[in-house]
């Protein structure tokens, strides 16, 4: 009982405390690292990275994959973008329309996901992989290639503008974080995630409609993948077909190495905030010490590994899959 106990609670706290001892350590070797300015940094680049994590974190839970992100993220910019301009081209005037806009955009492309999967009964991973490709392909298609510039002031202020040293992008994904939390543990959807993550069999038999539940587990997450894909734009003032580029590996890593379990049932949007950060620290803390990117890779990969052979009971798994 006592090693179960030691076991479970080392498999809560370990991702906290790797973030702590990350932070501890590159502050050792470069004090600078131990800065306001550095943690803004280090939050200008998690907040798009949060929001399409917190998206994954639903799929994971419910014991599902989505490797749709990155063309879903790079349509609702572009989407964004074009309508913004042609409504105005600032928050001051109809503009602001073209922010619900890319919501319901990332929603739409979530949702033709989920029905993809569960009605042509084709492997969530699959399902979500081509979608991300036709993403991309049409993302391609709506732009030509070009860069699409978003030079609004008012838009530009989630960057520009900070409160307590903090630029206005980090609050708003910690809004959008209290309500992932608040679906998550306050609602009957969210229960119900971890109702078929932890046992589709049983949710099924207790009368739940898995189908319905997983299609709008994939609609839900296309609306925080919409959210990233505005705070990338907000923080660089382009949308273009690259806006999505990297969201997989930055996204799943996250929520694996925050202590999200893979097979599903296990974790939440609070674990994945610390992954986030591991990740982002660990990113960050290499360039302030003066390492190449390729290292960067390497110890988030071998993190990676670390991670799932920490959260995985070898007992309890007869074979991998």
């Amino acid at each position: 009982m006592s090693n179960v106990l030691t076991r479970d609670v080392l498999i809560k706290w370990a991702p906290l405390i790797v973030l702590l001892i990350l932070v501890l350590s590159f502050t050792v070797m470069e004090p600078r690292f131990f800065s306001l300015r550095n943690f803004a940094r280090i939050g200008i680049s998690s907040t798009p990275a949060l929001m399409v994590a917190i998206g994954v974190t639903f799929i994971i839970i419910m014991g599902s994959i989505d490797l749709s992100m990155e063309g879903t993220v790079s349509v609702c910019a572009v989407a964004f973008a074009f309508a913004f301009i042609w409504l105005g081209g600032t928050l001051a005037s109809w503009a602001w329309l073209a922010l619900p806009l890319a919501l319901l955009v990332g929603a739409a492309i979530g949702l033709v996901n989920g029905l993809v999967h569960v009605i042509l009964k084709i492997p969530s991973f699959m399902a979500s992989l081509a979608m991300g490709f036709v993403g991309t392909g049409f993302a391609l298609l709506l732009t030509g290639g070009d860069r699409i510039r978003v030079e609004d002031d008012l838009f530009r202020a989630l960057l520009t503008e900070r409160w307590f040293g903090f630029p206005i992008m980090c609050y708003v994904a910690l809004l959008f974080l209290l309500i992932a939390w608040f679906i998550q543990s306050r609602t009957t959807l969210g229960r119900n995630f971890y109702a078929v993550g932890g046992g589709e069999e049983l949710a099924h038999a207790s009368g739940l409609n898995v189908n319905r539940v997983r299609i709008m587990g994939f609609a839900l997450a296309g609306v925080f993948y919409a959210v990233g894909a505005l705070l990338a734009v907000g923080r660089i003032g382009i949308a273009e077909t690259a806006t999505g580029s990297n969201f997989m590996f930055v996204s799943i890593t996250s929520v694996v190495v925050g202590g999200t379990a893979l097979w599903g049932g296990i974790g939440g949007v609070w674990n994945t905030l610390i992954g986030v950060l591991i990740v982002n620290v660990i990113n960050n803390g290499m360039v302030v010490i003066g390492l190449p990117g390729y290292v960067q890779d390497g110890v988030l990969g071998v993190l990676v590994i670390a991670a799932v052979v920490l959260s995985t009971d070898r007992k309890s798994v007869t074979f991998v899959k």
